[in-house]
């Protein structure tokens, strides 16, 4: 083995290089690790020492086998303390049946500098005693971020960690779409699905609302290919997921940004798609249902900055809310709500809406509170790299509003290593917001409701790079 192959652990006011002797001694007296799994020995020492470096070597370290290992530790780490992915399953059945009325669950799309964002949500569950949230993160996401699903997961646990919860974490694929464009795209998702529930998505929202064919001459058949392939990915997540363990899946009739629900939509979709899982042998199906309001994701952005106000239809959403329950779902789902004002966030739970995606706000506040120079850097690549996605209409402004979420993955490590003091400020300014949400949501004091869960931890394969350090390790 290659004696040379060096570790690099990440410090909040400098960075060493260490070699293979280094990491061990970085993590001897804090982790012990026995038959193919590791003990927490110092806490204290691994929250102010250790974990912000493991961290950062998951992330950027370019030896893929300490990254891997990184990566394992985490997740022991996190399975030792308690943070463990988990499905919000069991809440949303007993919301199905009419239990836990007014509490919506916020799902946060977390696109960059994702392990302190993290952070600053669990710095706030803290406050609000609250465990009832979703980290997610959709398809498109993934990509434009550059975050595969281990690395984001892995991240989530780390900053749970770092923050001391001790509380499930739900995990999600936020939009997981089929693209009409690509031919058997179905397949393509399928491929995604395994890969981000072996990374502990145990939340997936199902979007084939693409597949809606409004030239049909009625409800039933526009609805037929969204929940015919709705129904097929079903299928194939039951027959995958680990035993023990009920992923929780959503549908969507309607594509945000489009035409706004309706009842019989609604109805059509979960008529023909309660037939076609019954077919097929599944006996526990979607459990949430997204619709259109009349939100846009990210909002839509003026020419002169700012964002245009958006016209909520919460009669809707109360109607389909209501609905919903004939079915024993937990309820319906608003996506595209982050850059809402804060005085309609109570107007969620009134209409019993089970979850509220946010994103675009979360990223609003990050660019507004990096420096000045990274932020015009980034936009100059963002001119460069995604000048095709120029409109002919749309200001300078408008353009980089769109775009500038494509500024995380090329700048991931840069958003990483940014000043502490400065991403103390973004923690805790996003802490503040999130604390708002959470109360105006009516999640916080359910930390009383961790009961309901009996979650179940299965290990990664331990890894090929500490199997060869073993005799050097602690036992």
């Amino acid at each position: 083995m290659d004696k040379n192959i060096s570790f690099k652990v990440y410090f909040v006011i400098m960075n060493k290089t260490y070699d293979k002797k280094g990491f061990l001694e970085a993590i001897l007296g804090k982790i012990g690790i026995k038959g193919e799994r590791a003990t927490v020995l110092d806490i204290e020492a691994i929250r102010n020492e250790l974990i912000d470096s493991l961290v950062y070597n998951s992330l950027f370290n370019e030896d893929t086998s300490i990254k891997s290992a990184s990566r394992w530790l985490i997740r022991e780490i996190g399975y030792n303390l308690g943070i463990i992915p988990s499905s919000i399953y069991p809440f949303y059945a007993e919301k199905g049946e009419g239990k836990f009325p007014n509490i919506t669950v916020p799902a946060i799309n977390i696109r960059g500098l994702t392990y302190d964002t993290a952070r600053a949500v669990f710095s706030a569950s803290k406050i609000a005693n609250s465990f009832l949230f979703i980290f997610e993160i959709a398809r498109s996401e993934m990509e434009y971020t550059e975050q595969s699903g281990d690395e984001y997961a892995t991240s989530i646990i780390g900053a749970g960690i770092k923050e001391g919860i001790s509380f499930p974490v739900f995990i999600q694929g936020d939009h997981f779409q089929i693209r009409r464009k690509i031919p058997q795209d179905i397949e393509n998702v399928k491929a995604l699905i395994k890969d981000v529930i072996e990374a502990g998505f145990y939340n997936i929202d199902l979007d084939t609302s693409v597949l809606v064919d409004l030239s049909q001459p009625n409800v039933y058949e526009q609805q037929r290919n969204n929940f015919t392939s709705a129904a097929e990915l079903t299928e194939y997540i039951r027959k995958i997921e680990p035993k023990g363990i009920n992923v929780s899946l959503g549908g969507e009739i309607g594509e945000i940004g489009g035409k706004n629900s309706n009842e019989e939509e609604l109805r059509e979709y979960m008529r023909g798609y309660l037939e076609e899982i019954k077919k097929r042998g599944i006996n526990i199906g979607i459990s949430k249902m997204a619709v259109q309001t009349g939100t846009v994701h990210g909002g839509i952005p003026l020419p002169s900055g700012g964002v245009a106000d958006v016209k909520l239809d919460f009669n809707t959403l109360d109607v389909l809310s209501r609905v919903s329950k004939e079915y024993k779902l937990a309820g319906t789902v608003q996506h595209g709500a982050s850059t809402l004002p804060l005085e309609l966030f109570n107007k969620f739970p009134e209409t019993d809406v089970c979850e509220v995606h946010l994103a675009t706000e979360f990223q609003n506040m990050v660019y507004n509170l990096i420096p000045d120079d990274f932020r015009e850097k980034i936009y100059s690549y963002l001119k460069e790299a995604c000048k095709k996605e120029m409109k002919e209409e749309e200001t300078e402004t408008q353009f980089l509003y769109k775009t500038r979420k494509k500024g995380f993955g090329p700048f991931k490590k840069e958003f990483f290593e940014l000043d502490e003091e400065i991403k103390k400020n973004i923690r805790e300014k996003l802490s503040e917001k999130f604390l708002e949400i959470f109360k105006l949501l009516k999640v916080d004091n359910t930390d009383k409701l961790t009961s309901l869960f009996k979650p179940l931890y299965y290990p990664k394969p331990f890894p090929e790079i500490l199997k060869q350090w073993e005799e050097l390790l602690p036992h």
